[in-house]
């Protein structure tokens, strides 16, 4: 349903507003707050409409790209007195559209701060990725919040993220009375979330970079819905890693998810991942090659103590999750 500013304030109740309510992050938090009493009013704002959406739940068709977005998010907020905006809209998976994912991503994000400032609204909290930090040879063991975000030299996926949070930077400093939260999320795997990282993990012989076989990091998808919900009742300010328990070789992971790696050598993996990614049939452009060689994991100790969020799930634990989802799935495939 899509509801116009005419409809009726709710009675009582905490007012969110999530942009990106058709994302993963969005509709399972939507889910959450509809069945919490402490939460009375939830405004959706996306191209669609949740499916999770219920009766406490307003819709507003809003497109993030187009130039009088910020305005249509600054009235919707008032109108709706919202409490907290949680922003949400980011692309899981590179894209061909550059221009669209720099308006949606950057440009998006600068119109929801800017409205969400004008607002008055006292708390903003926003999803990130620690795969912004980049995989750098250099890369300590555990990255902590406060390294540089350095991404990767051309890739427009990761560098559109990372001026989103820079946007949110500058709302910190615009409006010291708003409490500001970045969630730097390990990559999220489990048995519903669709990215990048899920497709390439889909395939029956996974490729990876001949010689190596770097630490890697994951969230469990229910772990990653349990921080942003702690983020909206927190009382503190700031970025966090969200990150599940231990880290595992590569190769581990890829066997825990019931499929077997493809070593190939790092001129032949770069020329036909290009040539897939051109063709629209592979999962990512050749930058992402650098996390098959490169260690990029985070400490999430600070969320632990601050935020009060600890993983109930292991690296492992999440892994065996999407398999099982994937075994299922082949399983399905082969009764057609």
């Amino acid at each position: 349903m899509v509801t116009t500013l005419a409809s009726p304030r709710p009675d009582g109740g905490r007012r969110i507003a999530l942009t990106g309510a058709c994302s993963f992050l969005g509709r399972n938090l939507i889910s959450v707050l509809e069945r919490d009493p402490a939460y009375g009013r939830i405004v959706a704002l996306d191209v669609e409409s949740p499916r999770t959406a219920g009766p406490k739940t307003r819709v507003y068709r809003v497109d993030l790209t187009q130039p009088t977005a910020g305005a249509k998010v600054g009235e919707i907020l008032r109108a709706e007195e919202v409490d907290a905006v949680v922003h949400l809209a980011f692309l899981s998976t590179p894209t061909h559209a550059e221009g669209f994912a720099h308006e949606l991503e950057s440009v998006g994000t600068m119109h929801v701060m800017r409205a969400a400032r004008e607002a008055g609204v006292g708390r903003v909290v926003m999803s990130s990725s620690t795969t912004l930090y980049g995989p750098h040879h250099k890369n300590p063991n555990f990255l902590r919040e406060a390294a540089q975000l350095r991404g990767i030299p051309g890739c427009t996926f990761l560098g559109d993220k990372i001026e989103a949070e820079k946007e949110l930077e500058r709302l910190a400093l615009a409006s010291p009375s708003t409490r500001v939260i970045a969630l730097r999320y390990a990559p999220i795997l489990g048995p519903t979330v669709r990215s990048w990282i899920t497709r390439w993990l889909s395939r029956r012989a996974v490729p990876t970079l001949l010689g190596y076989d770097p630490l890697v990091q994951v969230v469990h998808e229910l772990d990653a819905v349990r921080a942003l919900r702690a983020s909206l009742e927190t009382e503190t300010s700031g970025t966090y890693n969200i990150v599940g328990l231990g880290v595992l070789p590569l190769s581990t992971v890829v066997k825990l998810a019931g499929r077997s790696t493809f070593p190939i050598l790092a001129p032949l993996l770069r020329f036909g991942t290009a040539a897939l990614f051109t063709a629209g049939l592979g999962e990512a452009p050749p930058f992402f090659l650098s996390f098959l060689r490169h260690l990029c994991v985070a400490d999430g100790s600070l969320a632990t103590r601050e935020l009060g969020f600890t993983a109930a799930f292991t690296g492992k634990e999440a892994a065996l999750d999407f398999g099982g989802a994937l075994r299922l799935r082949d399983a399905r495939l082969l009764r057609e």
